[in-house]
Formats: structure tokens, sequence, C-alpha cells
């Protein structure tokens, strides 16, 4: 498993595809930045039936890089609140731009940041 060109896809690409839980069947496309070799996430918008609360309740689901698929584990890593600066930064720097200027300032708001999670790669799938 080549971990390490899933990560590049991320760094090189503003929308992955996620599919969170074991029962939705297709990929939702959200925004993801690395940090640290780590990849992360925040929900946008916040409802009640989003990837965010189906990976509290369920932790495993995919991430679509290209053609490849990955198992992920999903979760609220421990060390959050020391990265959250870098993440902050990361989005920043990955997004701040065009159209995508206020949603990259909204997304470092304090109401997202307490949405963060972390995806880690357990295997390729395809």
């Amino acid at each position: 498993m080549d971990i390490d060109k899933a990560l590049l896809f991320i760094k090189n690409n503003n929308l992955i595809g996620i599919r969170a839980g074991s029962e939705r069947t297709d990929f939702l496309e959200i925004w993801m930045v690395i940090v640290q070799n780590r990849i992360f996430a925040r929900s946008w918008g916040l409802a009640e039936r989003s990837w965010y609360t189906t990976f509290l309740k369920n932790p495993v689901g995919q991430i679509k890089c290209a053609d490849a698929i990955y198992a992920i584990n999903a979760g609220i890593p421990e060390d959050i609140n020391l990265l959250t600066e870098e993440i902050n930064q990361a989005y920043l720097t990955k997004y701040n731009v065009g159209q995508n200027r206020k949603y990259a300032m909204g997304i470092i708001e304090e109401k997202h940041i307490e949405k963060t999670m972390e995806f880690i790669i357990c295997d390729i799938i395809s």
C-alpha cells in the first residue's frame, strides 16, 4: 500500500471523495488537508446527518484519490489542540483563493474547528 500517493493526491487536489460508515453508496467530495503527514477534514454543513456524525457512530469508511480507494478509520485526534493552528494554516494555504476564500476563512471558525476529524489509512481497496 502506498500511503504517500494518497497524501500527494490530497495535497494537490481540492476535492477528495469520502464515504462515511458502511451504509453509504456514493462518495461525497470534501476539503481535506495534510498536516505532519496526517489527513484532516472539517465538517462545513454541521448537519445532523453528515459524514462527520456518521464517523462518530462508526469510524470505518473510505477515501477516493483518483482511481484508488483507501479504507480508513476516522476519529478525533487526541492531540487536536496542539494541531489546530497548523490545520487552520493548511486550510488557508490550500483553499484561500478565488471563490473559495470566504469558505477558507469560515472553515477556521470555532464551530468548524470543533468538527475536525482525522482519517487514518488502513488499506488500499482498489
